[in-house]
């Protein structure tokens, strides 16, 4: 599978499918508070699509049931939405949502405390996990590699005493949800695939607060980490151009 650089048209189109996705996240996250469900989330979600005139990228998508992943504590991603999955203060919750408009996609993720009284540590792993996402956006720059992409998060993430997700990884973006390259949150400079003008990344690191191992639930979608650790999860798309990284969902 070749990597599909997109011209500046398309480009346009993707920054229309992820200022939707934007508006969607940003509707969402003045709802997550102690006693909502994930279900919850997942009709707003739904409900705001609609109004939008936006395809859901995710429904249906290899089964997929829902048009959100709600990932809660130690899910990294891919949780499913659930009446029964009640949101409750301490908590932290990855909301990663993707669309299709006019045949373009976008796809962001964010992680969002429940209420204002998450611990210190939980705080520090989603501003970590955040600030990574920008190191990694910083690198998505003409002759750069997808391997600096990586080296930039996960340096900074293990600097500061996280661990970086193996098994899931970004990936580039365009009339697809995935597309190549695969975009990894670690690697080495000048590794891997060179970047060039019009390449769209969706850049999204997958940060545990323990260790970095995870395991699958028997739903066969929500991963977890394996220590019970929580996780953060944050998500951009990102075109390379003349010009440097220019994000497309914010």
């Amino acid at each position: 599978m070749s990597i599909v650089c997109k011209s500046a048209a398309e480009i346009e189109k993707m920054r229309r499918s992820g200022r939707i996705v934007r508006a969607v996240l940003d509707h969402l996250r003045t709802l997550v508070a102690p006693g909502v469900s994930t279900m919850d989330l997942e009709r707003a979600a739904e409900q705001k699509m609609k109004e939008l005139g936006a395809k859901p990228a995710f429904k249906g998508y290899y089964d997929y049931p829902c048009v959100l992943c709600t990932s809660v504590n130690e899910e990294i991603v891919h949780g499913i939405p659930s009446d029964k999955r009640v949101l409750k203060a301490g908590d932290i919750v990855s909301i990663d949502c993707g669309v299709v408009v006019d045949g373009y996609y976008g796809d962001s993720a964010i992680t969002v405390p429940v209420d204002g009284s998450i611990t210190p540590e939980l705080k520090k792993l989603l501003d970590v996990t955040e600030a990574a996402l920008y190191k990694g956006i910083e690198q998505a720059r003409l002759g750069n590699t997808v391997g600096d992409v990586g080296a930039a998060v996960q340096e900074y993430v293990e600097a500061n005493g996280f661990s970086v997700v193996r098994e899931f990884v970004g990936h580039g973006i365009g009339t697809r949800l995935h597309e190549e390259p695969q975009v990894p949150n670690f690697g080495s400079r000048g590794h891997g695939p060179r970047l060039r003008e019009g390449m769209v990344l969706a850049i999204e690191p997958m940060v545990n607060a323990g260790k970095p191992g995870t395991r699958v639930l028997d739903d066969k979608w929500t991963a977890v980490t394996v220590d019970g650790a929580c996780s953060a999860h944050f998500e951009h798309c990102v075109a390379v151009t003349k010009e440097g990284p220019l994000i497309l969902t914010q």
